[in-house]
């Protein structure tokens, strides 16, 4: 009897301590209103023999599970060279990750421009790239991004430019970052293509799948090179609470801002673009996302975009003759009207720093991933490292400056 008694007592602590671990957990997996910033580089320069890495690409799936891809450099910086597209995974929200690995490899030739697409329905990762600026690919993950497909290629989608449109196009490139899934489940990916291998003159376009990446077709051109928007080429989308969907497109404008375009579909009938007072753009690649957190109507049907807030010259011939400003001073900023106005924003990387992408956990962690680097005797920018900052709302809220 005094046995049994026991075993109910055990039992009924097993219970409650069990029912307190619940809740514990339950607290934790909820944001902190406190502001939480912290960083670590995942990829640094010479590491496994790469003299550089650059282009960064950053998606969260809907299990939880981080992708950080990047372009892995033999030779330098140079966007023609031997180049690799090198993955990490983390399982716990950015604190550790796994062992750099090698997904693409095609001998000396350039691979680059890694873009994500993450499917919510099925879970599946994709993955596309181009080889040479002249062929495109896709590889698919069904486990997380700890495997992937073979390579598939679609650069029958491209030639959609040349044919309908009279685009003799000498280059093609995706992203580089992140592509998106509207709600009526087309994936969309921003694309670019130049008809010199200086990659100027330029236009910016989409292409997008209405099967789950079985077949693609070429959406209509978004900005072509002209006085107002010269050189339109790397862009970002999002889709919009009203169902639309924005681009953010990089230009070599003399404004020195980025320039957005609105499309019913993502795919048709985009608006004229128009720069954004704003959105200081020192002729970079940016990133954007938006920022839904169920239960907490803080941090809902918010627009995240980031990338280097910078006017300052740029000295050295490389960026100079085409007006480049000095890539420095990776900033996050927010907007809660669909992008109309961005009141609130904050520096990630004070110091010199490129390209970024962005992507936001489940519970409301915003995580940017971008290159890092130093500048040369010319005041250019040399990126190598690539980092990631992990940090959330109320840090951007803490230490925003006023727009």
């Amino acid at each position: 009897m005094a046995l049994r008694s026991l075993y109910r007592c055990v039992l009924k602590a097993i219970v409650v301590v069990g029912l307190l671990s619940g809740i514990a957990g339950a607290e934790q997996a909820m944001p902190s209103d406190d502001p939480s910033f912290e960083s670590q580089v995942l990829f640094e320069a010479g590491h496994q023999g790469y003299r550089t890495y650059r282009i960064p690409s950053l998606v969260m799936t809907p299990k939880g599970t981080l992708l950080a891809a990047v372009a892995a450099r033999y030779d330098g910086h140079g966007d023609w060279s031997d180049i690799d597209t090198m993955v990490r995974r983390s399982v716990d929200g950015g604190k550790t990750w796994t062992p750099q690995a090698i997904v693409t490899d095609d001998g000396k030739n350039t691979v680059d421009n890694a873009t994500f697409i993450v499917d919510p329905q099925s879970g599946k990762v994709y993955l596309m790239y181009q080889i040479n600026y002249a062929r495109a690919y896709l590889k698919v993950s069904d486990d997380e991004g700890e495997r992937w497909s073979a390579p598939r290629e679609i650069t029958s989608v491209f030639e959609q430019f040349r044919d309908r449109d009279g685009y003799d196009w000498e280059v093609i490139a995706m992203g580089p970052g992140h592509g998106i899934v509207t709600h009526s489940g087309r994936f969309i990916v921003p694309v670019w293509l130049s008809t010199s291998h200086k990659h100027r003159p330029s236009i910016a376009a989409t292409i997008y799948s209405d099967d789950q990446g079985a077949t693609w077709q070429a959406g209509e051109i978004i900005a072509e090179h002209n006085d107002h928007t010269p050189n339109p080429s790397e862009h970002v989308l999002v889709a919009l609470a009203d169902g639309r969907v924005m681009a953010n497109m990089r230009t070599e404008s003399p404004q020195y801002r980025r320039f957005l375009a609105f499309s019913p579909d993502g795919v048709s009938n985009w608006s004229e673009p128009q720069s954004h007072p704003q959105l200081v753009e020192p002729i970079c690649m940016g990133s954007m996302t938006r920022l839904d957190v169920p239960g907490r109507e803080k941090q809902s049907n918010l627009l995240l975009f980031c990338n280097p807030n910078s006017e300052a010259p740029r000295t050295s011939s490389s960026g100079a003759k085409w007006g480049a400003r000095k890539r420095q001073n990776v900033t996050i900023r927010v907007s809660d009207d669909q992008g109309t106005t961005w009141p609130l924003s904050r520096s990630i990387e004070p110091q010199d720093s490129g390209y970024s992408d962005v992507a936001v956990g489940p519970d409301g962690m915003i995580y940017v991933l971008y290159e890092s680097g130093k500048v040369n005797e010319h005041g250019a920018f040399i990126p190598g490292n690539i980092t990631l900052a992990r940090f959330n709302l109320a840090w951007i809220e803490d230490g925003s400056s006023p727009e």
